[in-house]
């Protein structure tokens, strides 16, 4: 941790005692490139920062791992099985996926084709909002290390900005309308 924004982030998304969890129980996974993500850490901020519970408004906990070796869903099926287990008594959905493969399934679901992601980090930096583009591992030590492409200023300002990575204007305002019902202190930037 270099600056003050990413160890009072750290702290902030650990007082989520689902992540705190979630971050003590992954590294028995041994997946590689692994990562809890997105809306279970930016929203878990967005919380402290309105005084809410931690979890207030979190639908679900981001995981994300990066295998090429085998890009069949049934080796993510097993990953995603193994890792119901791991965190089954949690009371959150932990979704797990696999990002080496999701060029596969991209496009029946989004009507995008995407290019294949080459890390957990490339997929975090195309998230459709920068806010979303947070990242945190940590190793069996329980060393964290944080992944933050646009830094933290905007998430502690409560900005929510679209990102040029992924020109889904509609997927963009759905979700910043959604976050603003339970989030109503937020500035939106509207898609350029």
């Amino acid at each position: 941790m270099t600056n003050r924004g990413e160890a009072e982030f750290v702290s902030i998304v650990r007082s989520n005692p689902a992540v705190a969890e979630i971050l003590r129980r992954a590294p028995q996974l041994k997946l590689p490139g692994w990562y809890l993500t997105a809306g279970g850490l930016f929203q878990t901020v967005w919380n402290h920062l309105a005084d809410r519970n931690p979890q207030a408004g979190i639908r679900d906990y981001d995981f994300f791992y990066f295998d090429d070796s085998d890009l069949s869903y049934d080796a993510e099926n097993d990953v995603i099985e193994a890792a119901a287990s791991v965190f089954a008594d949690l009371g959150v959905d932990v979704e797990v996926r696999n990002e080496a493969r999701v060029h596969l399934w991209y496009e029946q679901h989004f009507g995008t084709a995407i290019a294949p992601y080459r890390s957990t980090e490339d997929a975090i930096d195309h998230f459709v909002s920068t806010t979303c583009c947070f990242g945190i591992t940590t190793d069996r030590g329980g060393t964290d290390t944080v992944y933050a492409p646009h830094g933290f200023d905007d998430l502690f300002a409560g900005i929510v900005r679209p990102n040029p990575r992924l020109p889904m204007r509609q997927v963009y305002e759905t979700k910043a309308a959604r976050w603003t019902t339970e989030w109503p202190n937020l500035t939106v930037l509207p898609w350029p």
